[in-house]
This record gives structure tokens, C-alpha cells and sequence, in this order.
């Protein structure tokens, strides 16, 4: 399994905190994780589609194409600003 968990104002958007979803073939890095949640929310389709969400594998940041493996926790996030 995989947690994949929602941050600031991203978790809002979508109203959801986290969930967990199986590792199977068909995912093998963060995009694919990105494209399975949109299918299985259609509504989340927009919000996925801003190039401007961040993402992290175990806390550490990372691109679309970083690869997952089962017992990751994948972390998606707008981006921050700071004075």
C-alpha cells in the first residue's frame, strides 16, 4: 500500500486529508499515482492538472517521475511562499 496524504490549502480543495492506495504495476512513479486518483475521482481532474502542485516521496521532495514502491508515503502540496 501506499499513504498518500493532502496538505494547506490542496487538502481543502479536494476534502480529503489522505488515503491509501494498493502498489500494482501500473504504478510506478508519482504521475501514475497523480493519474489513478483522478480516475477514481473524476473531480479531482482540475486540481491534479495545476502544474504547480508539489509532491514528496517520504518526506523528501521530488519530481513526477520519482519512482514509488509499497510503504511509501507520497505527499501532494501547493506551493509555499514565505516572507
Amino acid at each position: 500500500m501506499i499513504k498518500v496524504v493532502f496538505f494547506a490549502a490542496l487538502r481543502d480543495k479536494l476534502d480529503c486529508e489522505g488515503l491509501t492506495i494498493a502498489h500494482t504495476d501500473n504504478i510506478q512513479c508519482v504521475a501514475d499515482i497523480k493519474q489513478q486518483l483522478c480516475e477514481q475521482h473524476p473531480h479531482w481532474q482540475s486540481v491534479f492538472a495545476q502544474q504547480s502542485i508539489l509532491s514528496a516521496v517520504n518526506h523528501t521532495m521530488t519530481d513526477e517521475s520519482f519512482a514509488v514502491k509499497s510503504g511509501d508515503e507520497v505527499a501532494f502540496f501547493p506551493p509555499v511562499t514565505g516572507g
